[in-house]
């Protein structure tokens, strides 16, 4: 299902208001060239020049760009009216230098009016000699108004652009995109537990057994067997052994598995590598804030300054109106955490990271093998570490405030719900830091799910912030109720699908598993048999919630079943709940077993869905949770397998965790982790999770590349990628709670 819609924006009004309009160029046959002088034989004939001092010199078009601009567009040349097709591929070409050494141009491709939209993007870094840049893409568009656009701003100091030889060269072949996977042998590129499962796949052809070397980084063989043929595996189109090489227990470094004469990446056998996970994934979260400045003592090379506090060209997250038409007051949302690579913020998507990240202190605190401290105070190097508080916790309740601040106010209508989400009004290009965004703001109408969504969050916070602010413990279980009692009221007020221009629109047109989710939380933190009532009555309650995907924003009423089985209370049939949990898990372990790549996962027909990773893990989340409820092995391997693919194992011999594995995504759509795009900002911090293959790829870079791609092969790590390759705080919810659970198994 498709279920957040993202779009670029190439350029802004700003830029928008200097173009000169120019007659229409006819669409032509293959291999057509739809660019005007682009040699400039004519001057400057059919181009346009926006805050730059521009002529033809030496047969080149030449910008001398000022300095002190702020943002990309604040500067630019270009040509419009360009015609294109929709899945034509287009070869765009162009000659440029940069004077001094080290700025870059921000090619686009795109939509000359608004909506402003960018087909496609680079942002080469400049030489002073210059060089020639050639790229293909698919058009996802019929369109008479495309355009071509060099935007040169955002450099303190002035500098000098020049261009020749500018090509966009229609009707040729399609770009032929194919991974390095490299070595046959897939493992898992980070660490096996000494005494978890260590199992690897073979990609041959070979139909028989086939023997397999365990070796030590200094080349020695200490453990040796035989492949198991497993025939086709259906989610690759590969033909695959299975290698178990679990008998090997002793720790060390630089392992590799040698079959089929390929040799592995190497790997660890230990659990320092999650213990440094579990924290890397929660860390992630400090860099997302919005609102406040992110310390570069604290993340080093990740600094900022505040998004969205109304410093110019902030409009500001402080006084924030709804849509037209929607209320008549305005809202302080500051704070809380930008919900994946744009500036958007969800009531939905921050509920449900909110409740994994509570719920990975709240497994350490009732958990047989749980080490609350291993995310106590000072463990995440936070402003607000050597406050006695659990750094999780202080992590968490960044979100919380601000999903509390997201509720309707008393006397106004539908007071008690939440808002649905707030972002900007229209879609913003990358890259631009969350400080530099000059976008109006806006609040969405209340939904019920969102409201659910607080009251849930905010019930299970009150009864693990008791401990450490009983004020805060007391504010969040009155949200709580109050936000249950505004649902009831307001059963079925639900968001538009669509609602998606500036942010995802996130619908969800059933909200029955929210009820039960709020239930519960409110029920497990008071005892109240009202709620205990809504949690026997709801038919949630004794259907079959384990379904191929355990759970995730949309799908609610797993994290109530987790919750009732683990968490102590007196509920009646409580043990029926706890069955229910194992007879879940049961079946993902089935489906890994069964599963040539050895995962919990095998969506019908192959078809992957957004975020498919976070969905796996959250599938080994049920899986660990059978562990911690029975103390039986088998579940306890599963979810530990199930980490493999996420670090390695699986057909693009790509771990898809930022700094974890010799092959790693580094390129997760991000307007602030741009490195792809400007070599002046880093790449995502380490312990960032890739949303991975996703079958419906909606974004044009991954429709040019990967059509016609097979389950684990639609991915692709491109920061335009937004539909395979973004990171979002959901995702890094499950890797954080998974890695967690991993490193206690060591």
């Amino acid at each position: 299902m498709n279920r957040r819609r993202t779009a670029l924006l190439s350029l802004t009004a700003l830029l928008a208001a200097g173009l000169t309009t120019l007659p229409a160029a006819p669409a032509g046959a293959d291999e057509t060239e739809r660019i005007r002088n682009g040699g400039f034989d004519a001057g400057a004939d059919s181009w346009w020049t926006s805050g730059v001092t521009a002529g033809t010199d030496g047969g080149a078009l030449c910008a001398d760009v000022p300095g002190g601009t702020v943002n990309r567009w604040d500067a630019g040349v270009g040509q419009n009216d360009l015609p294109l097709t929709k899945g034509e591929s287009y070869r765009v070409s162009f000659h440029a230098t940069g004077t001094p050494a080290g700025h870059s141009v921000r090619a686009v491709v795109g939509l000359q009016v608004a909506p402003y939209d960018a087909y496609y993007e680079v942002v080469p870094q400049l030489s002073v000699s210059g060089d020639t840049y050639t790229y293909t893409f698919a058009s996802p568009v019929d369109t008479t108004q495309g355009q071509v656009a060099f935007q040169l701003g955002g450099s303190a100091e002035p500098w000098r652009f020049c261009l020749d030889d500018v090509s966009l060269l229609g009707g040729v072949p399609p770009e032929v995109y194919e991974p390095d996977t490299g070595p046959r042998v897939r493992v898992n590129q980070v660490a096996y537990l000494p005494r978890g499962p260590k199992n690897a796949t073979l990609v041959t052809e070979a139909t028989e057994r086939l023997p397999w070397q365990l070796k030590d980084a200094r080349g020695r063989v200490v453990a040796r067997g035989r492949t198991v043929p497993r025939g086709l595996d259906p989610s690759s189109g590969q033909r695959v052994h299975s290698i178990d090489f679990g008998q090997h227990r002793k720790p060390g470094r630089g392992f590799t598995l040698v079959a089929d004469g390929e040799t592995s990446h190497p790997f660890d056998i230990g659990a320092d590598a999650y213990d440094r996970l579990r924290l890397d994934a929660a860390k992630f979260y400090y860099t997302q804030r919005s609102g406040t400045p992110v310390r570069d003592d604290l993340r080093p090379g990740y600094g900022r300054a505040a998004g969205h506090v109304g410093t110019a060209p902030n409009q500001g997250d402080g006084d924030v109106p709804c849509q037209p038409g929607v209320c008549d007051y305005t809202l302080d949302v500051t704070g809380g955490w930008y919900d994946a690579g744009d500036h958007g913020k969800y009531v939905v998507n921050g509920g449900i990271s909110v409740w994994q990240l509570l719920s990975t202190y709240e497994r350490s605190l009732h958990a047989r093998t749980g080490r609350p401290e291993a995310l106590g105070d000072g463990t995440l190097a936070l402003p607000e570490s050597g406050n006695g508080v659990p750094d999780i916790l202080d992590e968490a309740r960044w979100e919380l405030e601000f999903l509390l601040k997201m509720q309707v106010p008393d006397g106004e209508p539908l007071a008690g719900m939440a808002h649905h989400k707030v972002h900007d009004e229209q879609w913003t290009g990358l890259p631009l830091m969350p400080a530099d965004d000059p976008q109006k703001r806006e609040l969405h109408p209340p939904t019920t799910a969102a409201t659910l969504n607080l009251a849930a969050t905010a019930a299970q916070a009150a009864r693990l912030y008791e401990e450490h602010d009983p004020r805060f413990a007391a504010t969040a279980l009155a949200a709580a109720r109050k936000a249950w009692a505004a649902a009831l009221a307001h059963p079925d007020v639900l968001a538009s699908e669509s609602d998606g221009i500036g942010g995802g629109a996130y619908p969800d047109r059933t909200v029955t598993d929210e009820f039960y989710w709020a239930a519960a939380e409110l029920y497990l933190t008071t005892g109240e048999k009202r709620f205990e009532d809504h949690v026997l009555a709801s038919p949630v309650h004794t259907a079959d919630v384990f379904g191929p995907v355990a759970f995730d924003w949309a799908g609610t009423a797993v994290p109530a079943r987790l919750d009732l089985a683990t968490v102590p209370s007196r509920l009646p049939g409580r043990d029926r709940v706890r069955r229910s949990v194992r007879t879940g898990a049961d079946h993902y372990l089935a489906t890994l077993k069964a599963h040539p790549y050895g995962m919990p996962y095998a969506p019908e027909g192959q078809r992957y869905d957004w975020g498919s990773t976070h969905q796996i893990l959250n599938n080994a989340v049920v899986l660990a949770t059978a562990y911690d409820l029975t103390g039986s092995a088998k579940y306890r391997d599963g979810a530990v397998q199930s980490m493999d693919y996420v670090l390695g194992r699986n057909a693009l011999n790509l771990s898809y965790v930022t700094g974890y594995g010799e092959v790693s995504a580094q390129n997760q759509h991000s307007r602030w982790y741009a490195h792809q795009l400007d070599p002046n900002l880093p790449r995502p911090p380490a312990g960032s999770l890739a949303g991975g293959p996703n079958s419906s790829i909606q974004d044009p870079v991954a429709q040019a590349k990967l059509k016609g791609c097979v389950g684990q092969f639609c991915y692709v790590d491109d920061i335009q990628s937004w539909s395979t390759n973004e990171l979002t705080v959901n995702w890094n919810a499950a890797l954080t709670w998974m890695a967690s659970f991993t490193a206690d198994q060591g």
